[in-house]
């Protein structure tokens, strides 16, 4: 079954990331899906991550279609114009890449080429509403297609906000993404079952499929570093503490990834692994969460 049919149908689905690597060594990834193939329903393939360059999200996508593992395209709006994001999203359908995931992209200035020039000619909701026309077999301008994708388009929300205003516009944008197309939904970290659920039935009447996600923590630090640096993710002191006194910072990161698995299960319909270079260690966190 594929992700799509699987979420239509109700069953709780798990997937992960495949980040591209800064060069053409294609090797990791294809270890990486080859051990993910059978664990995972679907893998998102990142899209130039925080602004850094690195191999493109296309051909790493075919990659993993090629080792039998379902990748969830990611499409930033940072770097190309209309024109390009529509040629690639053909190029995808013609690869046989089914699922997309739309993003407005961060800032070039986060990344390791700060003085690039953003283009942000569409943003996650035209670019929703894009890919709504390839699949009615027309271009953006209305332009007839030779032959139409039918993609499974889907989108991210943020979970924590700081002021009910904040929470009030996350919901907002993502009501604007749901009416543009988007049919599932990712979340950014979450690290409070009892906010997430909150948060689940303030968006339960827009009935569309939603996964946590889940970022496993390597270290205090990383816990931190996030709180300070990275909007819409709230690690709990008390979380940040159990890393502080871990001698085992691997295993106790991994325990807490599955333990809070665990807790959201019941609350949305599949949860989203983002382990930022611990794809290795993803069917380790899946086994410990009972899944």
């Amino acid at each position: 079954m594929s992700l799509q049919s699987k979420l239509e149908s109700g069953k709780f689905v798990i997937t992960c990331e495949v980040g591209p690597l800064k060069g053409t060594d294609i090797h990791e990834v294809e270890e990486n899906a080859e051990l993910l193939k059978g664990k995972v329903d679907a893998a998102n393939v990142t899209d130039q991550q925080s602004s850094v360059m690195r191999l493109g999200s296309l051909v790493t996508s075919q990659i993993l279609v090629q080792k039998g593992l379902e990748p969830i395209y990611q499409t930033v709006c940072r770097d190309r114009n209309r024109i390009a994001l529509q040629s690639d999203l053909l190029s995808a359908w013609v690869m046989g890449i089914k699922n997309v995931l739309a993003i407005t992209g961060d800032l070039p200035q986060l990344g390791d080429h700060p003085e690039a020039k953003a283009v942000y000619d569409l943003d996650s909701v035209t670019l929703l509403q894009t890919i709504g026309k390839l699949n009615n077999g027309t271009d953006i301008n209305g332009n007839e297609l030779q032959g139409k994708p039918s993609f499974f388009p889907g989108a991210v929300v943020k979970v924590e906000s700081d002021t009910e205003a904040s929470m009030e516009l996350q919901i907002a944008k993502l009501e604007r993404k749901i009416a543009a197309g988007a049919r599932f939904i990712q979340t950014q970290a979450v690290y409070d079952a009892d906010n997430f659920a909150k948060f689940m039935k303030r968006v339960e009447k827009f009935n569309v499929p939603i996964l946590a996600g889940v970022i496993p923590l390597k270290s205090a630090g990383m816990a931190k570093y996030m709180n300070k640096g990275v909007a819409g993710v709230f690690v709990p002191d008390d979380l940040i503490q159990k890393m502080t006194d871990a001698t085992e910072k691997a295993a106790t990161g991994i325990q807490i990834a599955a333990d809070l698995i665990k807790q959201l299960k019941p609350l949305c319909q599949g949860v989203h692994i983002m382990a930022i270079g611990w794809e290795k260690r993803v069917p380790e966190i899946i086994q410990a969460a009972g899944l």
